[in-house]
């Protein structure tokens, strides 16, 4: 009869196991580059609420107050560390976070190191972590501003009742990516559409936290104006469709007049018509109303369908419409 195998038995294996799949990680995960790259926009070419880019600014101008701030002020000596800071910009798709995000490292004068999730996410054990890491250090080591996009999803809440390697791997990769923000001296940026995702931990680790709200009604009279360019011919009521169209986001406003300039050239007419870009407008509002569920029923019905559905109570409702 054999020996009995013990729970020590499997744990061994199991860690042998791990370390095989470690080590032919290590010859066949991808090696993963980060490049920093020039920033695409500065703020004069961004339109956002004056009070969100104030706060915006306050932040990105941290660097360049921090001498005055630290050694003159000589609050370096309660503030141990004093050069991590980090901004999360959050809000609703298409509110120009990520714009913003370049806008800030172009005011600082720096490049910008764009990661999104799908960059540092790897099925090989251990292989994400790493990545992460190696973003901060390439970051660090070219001396640009680090961009997290997308940053919920790394930054979502740890599993708490671990029931599969998968959840392991998750916590690890948390786990990672606290240590090196604790650890980072530099200006860090995320952003995100869904920070109710964010681990509290993380949340007390960035600095600031700014909303992207959708525009108002003045700053979407401005962002007509920019997008409907005086080159375009066009008969387009700014103030109308403005006013007439809220809980839109830049990105609606931009991709709107483009397609409706499309539409403008493919039916061959002489300028790019109001109807349009309302059509596009409604089109966009539609689309995210059945995202979220929303559905109206404007299908009429006759009397006898109503009839059928509420039977007696038509009769009692057609007696008292009398």
């Amino acid at each position: 009869m054999g020996r009995r195998i013990t729970k020590e038995d499997e744990a061994r294996a199991e860690e042998e196991l791990k370390s095989v799949e470690e080590r032919r990680n290590q010859n066949t995960a991808p090696q993963v580059e980060f490049r920093p790259e020039e920033p695409k926009y500065s703020f004069d070419e961004i339109i956002l609420p004056d009070a969100v880019k104030e706060k915006i600014l306050d932040v990105a101008d941290y660097a360049d107050n921090y001498h005055r701030v630290f050694e003159v002020w000589g609050l370096k000596s309660v503030f141990k560390q004093s050069r991590r800071i980090g901004i999360n910009l959050y809000g609703a798709p298409g509110t120009g976070k990520t714009m913003a995000a370049h806008a800030i490292a172009k005011h600082l004068g720096r490049k910008i190191l764009a990661v999104n999730y799908a960059d540092i996410e790897s099925k090989f054990v251990g292989e994400t972590p790493k990545n992460i890491r190696k973003a901060f250090e390439t970051a660090q080591a070219t001396n640009s501003i680090l961009f997290f996009d997308e940053a919920d999803a790394i930054l979502s809440k740890r599993v708490t009742n671990m029931s599969s390697a998968t959840d392991v791997s998750v916590n690890q990769t948390r786990s990672v990516m606290l240590m090196l923000m604790n650890d980072y001296q530099d200006f860090v940026i995320f952003a995100t559409n869904f920070i109710e995702n964010f681990d509290p931990a993380f949340m007390r680790r960035i600095s600031t936290h700014v909303e992207f709200p959708l525009p108002d009604l003045d700053c979407r009279k401005k962002l007509w104006h920019h997008y409907i360019l005086p080159t375009m011919p066009n008969n387009i009521d700014i103030d109308e469709l403005a006013a007439k169209y809220d809980g839109i986001s830049g990105s609606d406003i931009s991709n709107a007049v483009l397609m409706a300039a499309f539409k403008a050239a493919r039916l061959n007419v002489n300028e790019v018509e109001h109807r349009f870009v309302c059509e596009m407008i409604e089109a966009a509002l539609s689309s995210k109303n059945a995202n979220r569920g929303v559905r109206v029923e404007t299908r009429p019905v006759s009397a006898e369908y109503v009839k059928d559905k509420i039977g007696d109570k038509y009769e009692a409702l057609d007696h008292q419409s009398h």
